[in-house]
Formats: C-alpha cells, structure tokens, sequence
C-alpha cells in the first residue's frame, strides 16, 4: 500500500489494534467492515481477507477518476516469447 500511495495521489490511513478489539459491540456500532479490511473512500474493497494488488490499484483509480490500470500479468505464450 505504501508504493500505491505515493504512486497515485491519495491518503492512505492504517489502523491496526488487537483482533480483540474488533470483536466489541462498540465496534460493530461504528458500521466499519470486518477486519482485515481495505476501503477506499466509502467503498469496501475487502473485508476479511486480504486484496489482490491490482483490484486494490483498480479501486483507487475509479475512486480517483482515473483510467483503470493495464494488466502486468503475462500469460504463457507472453512468456516464452519474452514479449
């Protein structure tokens, strides 16, 4: 998350506490998504599990009203052609 942050232009706040902590009534009044979370704005990317890079940089984009970025992944055939 770090790279993303300084790459696109958009504050980025973790919060990290003990699993306990996110287990209270008072926590569930705050209407927050279950931990381990990620949102973007108001939007929940993932809640509960952790996030693939790229949907995270495909949030952030939308979010920010930027083109979504293009796939780093090369498939097999990419591969051996070294393209």
């Amino acid at each position: 998350m770090p790279r993303l942050g300084k790459q696109y232009d958009i504050e980025m706040e973790i919060i990290s506490k003990p699993k306990s902590d996110y287990a209270t009534d008072e926590y569930f009044e705050l209407d927050l998504p279950v931990a381990p979370a990620i949102m973007v704005a108001d939007e929940i990317v993932v809640e509960g599990s952790d996030v693939k890079e790229e949907e995270l940089e495909k949030s952030i984009c939308q979010h920010l009203g930027l083109p979504e970025p293009k796939s780093q992944k090369k498939g097999f055939l990419d591969r051996i052609m070294n393209r």
